[in-house]
């Protein structure tokens, strides 16, 4: 499992776009998901969409990139990506707690 961080700015929204967009900006969980999750500003320039990309074996992140931006494009609104951020899932470690002695 990937989880991508893109950074972006909307570009020539159109009134619809901005009205549906302030609308989802009150109820958005800032959440990883496959179809993705918006968080933007209120003025509606700058964006951050976070996506969720299960992995198969050979993926590496350019696999996981494409099919974020792929999600991006679906949601249809017009942007210019900033920045994209990876990370890997399958190399996060986690500690256990266990009894101290």
């Amino acid at each position: 499992m990937f989880r991508v961080t893109i950074r972006g700015a909307f570009e020539e929204l159109s009134e619809d776009d901005r009205e549906a967009l302030r609308d989802a900006v009150d109820c958005l969980q800032v959440a990883f998901t496959e179809a993705g999750t918006f968080t933007c500003d209120r003025g509606l320039s700058a964006f951050t969409f976070r996506c969720e990309v299960p992995a198969e074996p050979d993926d590496g992140e350019q696999e996981a990139t494409e099919r974020a931006i792929a999600a991006l494009t679906a949601h249809g609104y017009p942007h210019r990506i900033l920045r994209i951020g990876v990370t890997d899932m399958r190399n996060i470690k986690i500690r256990r707690k266990g009894p101290r002695r």
